[in-house]
């Protein structure tokens, strides 16, 4: 776990000033990764009461832009938030809950996958997203399946 001053010295170092809900924001994700930006403004009001949803995503967007919060946008969800940055890892997603786990890149050098022609880009990132049903969407569809036979 992130402590509140290892998160102050990491807002510093990304040259943010080091404010209530920036660490709050930071601490949800820590605790919560994936969460999209209404959950992060929920949880950081039931740390901090009064702070405005667009004090949330100005905090998102502050440190997205500094490296601090990686901002992952799966198809048909909302945009996740995490704060697990600076590697090259991608993510399972749950068709039935959304529910989002980070699996490590099967070769690990960026860009893990090569298209077949880069049409002269200089490539350092692809992001990939494994959509499927999660371990307890599957037991609950099974759980439906021998109910209903």
């Amino acid at each position: 776990m992130v402590s509140a001053a290892d998160n102050a010295q990491r807002l510093r170092d990304a040259g943010l000033r080091v404010t209530a809900p920036r660490l709050a924001v930071l601490e949800v994700l820590a605790e919560h990764p994936h969460a999209t930006a209404e959950v992060v403004a929920r949880m950081t009001r039931s740390r901090l009461g009064k702070v405005s949803t667009q004090a949330v995503y100005d905090v998102l967007a502050a440190c997205a832009d500094a490296g601090l919060v990686r901002r992952i946008e799966p198809a048909g969800s909302p945009a996740r938030f995490e704060t697990r940055t600076g590697d090259n890892h991608h993510h399972l997603v749950c068709r039935s809950c959304g529910r989002t786990t980070d699996v490590d890149c099967a070769i690990g050098a960026r860009p893990c996958l090569t298209p077949s022609d880069d049409a002269g880009y200089l490539l350092d990132e692809a992001e990939v997203v494994f959509w499927g049903l999660c371990p307890d969407c599957q037991n609950a569809e099974n759980r439906h399946t021998k109910e209903t036979t």
